[in-house]
């Protein structure tokens, strides 16, 4: 019971880091106060995770392509260490 909630909230914190990642990406489109609060979070959170993509994957056009990456790479570990949960419990 206890390995499940273990499982449960390891996946839940890799879907979490996705939607501060997509929540990046949509505040590039808008107007924000970078030193707000919610805003600073985010940017603290996901740039560790960023910027080594954004370093290996230079924007193109002035596209960048890291949260892509970045999202796909998560999505990659999440099922990896999932897998290695499930084995283990």
């Amino acid at each position: 019971m206890l390995s499940y909630q273990i499982i449960q909230v390891v996946d839940i914190a890799f879907e979490v880091l996705v939607w501060l990642i997509i929540a990046r990406c949509i505040l590039s489109f808008v107007r924000h106060n970078p030193y707000q609060p919610v805003i600073r979070f985010i940017y603290d959170v996901s740039e560790p995770i960023m910027a080594p993509f954004r370093r290996i994957i230079p924007s193109a056009g002035g596209i960048d392509f890291s949260p892509i990456i970045a999202v796909l790479a998560i999505e990659m570990v999440r099922r990896l260490v999932i897998k290695i949960l499930y084995v283990i419990f």
